[in-house]
């Protein structure tokens, strides 16, 4: 898999707010972020405004710049203190809170398989 691939199952590269954090018009990233929190409150629930979609260079950064969801986000701290790749290398899984994530995003949970498969 040659995408930077976050622990859950996401592909960083191809995420709105990956995507806007690299728009060099002002404008367009204005209003890529605008479609990115009505995204986040229709799809997950979370009531962001434009503000608070901030620059993200993806969740296995080791920089500042991570979205405040993703720098909040369980599966993410779980992997990093169990220094997982990505949690088809855990032997939890899958867990209860990757379940609930892929109601959300089935494809990540595709990619998780398709790589847990590959190692066992």
């Amino acid at each position: 898999m040659s995408e930077a691939l976050a622990y859950c199952g996401l592909i960083c590269e191809t995420c709105p707010i990956y995507t806007a954090t690299r728009e060099e018009s002002k404008a367009e990233q204005r209003r890529m972020r605008t479609e990115i929190a009505r995204l986040c409150r229709e799809q997950y629930g979370m009531e962001y405004g434009p503000e608070d979609i901030t620059d993200c260079d993806g969740c296995l950064t080791e920089g500042d710049r991570l979205f405040s969801a993703c720098y909040n986000c369980h599966i993410r701290s779980c992997a990093r203190q169990r220094g997982l790749e990505n949690c088809a290398f855990c032997s939890e899984y899958v867990c209860d809170s990757l379940e609930e994530f892929f109601s959300t995003d089935p494809a990540a949970k595709t990619r998780l398989d398709e790589i847990r498969t590959g190692i066992q």
